[in-house]
């Protein structure tokens, strides 16, 4: 799992649609279904259910979606922490 995956996670589930999600990302679809799949793949559960009505997170994703979140806010601290200590 890494930050990537989890930025990418957090934009699938805020805009319910991997197109839309890599249009915001500037990435290819691919590339999102490939983090979202190894996520998952590191996760042993799936965190969307892909259906005729879209995107929608499954109870897996629900319970890290806040998780991720916090893990996103987190490091974005830290690099602002860090880029302002004086060397």
């Amino acid at each position: 799992m890494n930050l990537h995956q989890l930025r990418t996670f957090c934009e699938v589930a805020g805009v319910h649609s991997f197109t839309k999600a890599a249009r915001n990302l500037h990435y290819a679809q691919s590339t999102v279904t490939s983090q979202i799949q190894n996520l998952e793949d590191f996760l042993g559960a799936p965190l969307f259910e892909r259906g005729s009505r879209g995107i929608v997170l499954t109870d897996a994703g629900v319970r890290l979606l806040p998780y991720a979140n916090a893990m996103l806010s987190l490091a974005e601290s830290a690099h602002r922490h860090v880029a302002r200590s004086p060397v």
